[in-house]
């Protein structure tokens, strides 16, 4: 299933008029690529009210940004070459420098916008979702086939390379992200980078790891056990399940991210361990691993439907280790589905 590039162009003109511009410059990598479809790492396309396009980008990209169904030009500025009077620009993707080079020194030549493209993205088409779905598939599989190797004497690192050279096989891109494998008092840590320190018996061992899938990523997390978990790890892990369940069955289009954040928020405040969960409960899918919309305590706006978005709350202790469980969702008229598959139970080691 093909990307329809020309409806994502006529649906950022469309916009342009309510945003004061005749034109806006877009110069962010991913947003280009999801107009345009080029994939690069210098290029800028130019969006008109009227509906034209004009896509420029270097010589190392021309050959293909010329097979694509939108004009393009080749240049060595390639931002400075669709720079015009009045031209709206992405003010989170040009640095200073560049705006005051393009503008001339003047604040009437470029416009800063905000996002403008990103709440598009948001929502997700089929041929989108099509894609999202196999990054989940192959995440599933994924830990499906490393789990048996999992065990004690093996690293972090060992068992994060394993999970990516199994999602290569079975057909992914690259990782989605840097993989994370957290064992022991590590799991306090939410962020933690994969060491040297061996999984041992009586590890919890948490994995945050997703497929990337011709350009669209998954995300999912999963804890286990090494050996029978003790009474508090039991404890810990049944109620961040719980909290997951809370804001997976809490997502729905029309709900506030705010909302969502605090289903599951609140079944961990009310154990007590209110101060242990420090992250927001998750985040929507797509050409990048973290885009909006966002889940938190501090987030605004509405859901949508056909957003692909994670649940992720999680418990960290520290010195003595955490719990995280993760999926990845899309929001639905009817309910939520679950793209990210593998079991949720505690699975022991």
């Amino acid at each position: 299933m093909s990307f329809d590039y020309p409806a994502r162009r006529a649906r950022v003109a469309g916009l342009l008029p309510g945003h004061g511009v005749h034109a806006l410059l877009v110069t962010s990598p991913v947003n280009v690529r999801y107009l345009t479809g080029l994939a690069s790492s210098n290029a800028a396309v130019l969006i008109r009210a009227d509906g034209g396009a004009l896509l420029v980008t270097d010589n190392r990209y021309i050959e293909a940004a010329r097979a694509l169904d939108v004009p393009s030009e080749e240049a060595a500025d390639v931002a400075g070459r669709l720079a015009e009077p009045g031209t709206g620009i992405e003010a989170a993707s040009m640095s200073v420098a560049a705006y005051l080079r393009l503008g001339d020194g003047r604040g009437d030549r470029l416009v800063p916008l905000g996002p403008v493209v990103e709440p598009l993205r948001a929502v997700k088409d089929d041929a989108e979702l099509d894609r999202i779905r196999t990054a989940c598939a192959i995440t599933d599989q994924a830990f499906t086939d490393v789990c048996p190797a999992i065990a004690p004497g093996m690293t972090e690192r060992e068992l994060a390379r394993l999970l990516e050279g199994r999602m290569a096989e079975l057909g992914a891109d690259k990782p989605a992200f840097d993989t994370i494998v957290a064992a022991g008092e590590n799991g306090a840590v939410p962020h933690h980078a994969p060491t040297s320190r061996e999984l041992r018996a009586g590890d919890l061992v948490t994995m945050d790891f997703g497929a990337r899938y011709d350009g669209y990523h998954a995300d999912m997390t999963r804890t286990v056990s090494l050996g029978l978990p003790a009474a508090w790890q039991r404890e810990l892990y049944d109620l961040v399940a719980a909290a997951q369940r809370a804001g997976r069955y809490a997502l729905a289009p029309g709900a506030t991210a705010r909302e969502v954040d605090t289903a599951a928020r609140s079944v961990i405040e009310e154990a007590g361990h209110g101060g242990h969960f420090r992250h927001g409960l998750g985040h929507g899918v797509g050409l990048e691993i973290h885009e909006e919309p966002f889940l938190g305590p501090a987030r605004t706006g509405r859901l949508e439907d056909r957003v692909p978005i994670t649940v992720e709350p999680g418990v960290y202790l520290p010195g003595r280790g955490g719990v995280r469980i993760e999926d990845t969702l899309v929001t639905r008229e009817g309910g939520p589905e679950l793209f990210t598959k593998t079991t949720k139970e505690l699975l022991v080691l």
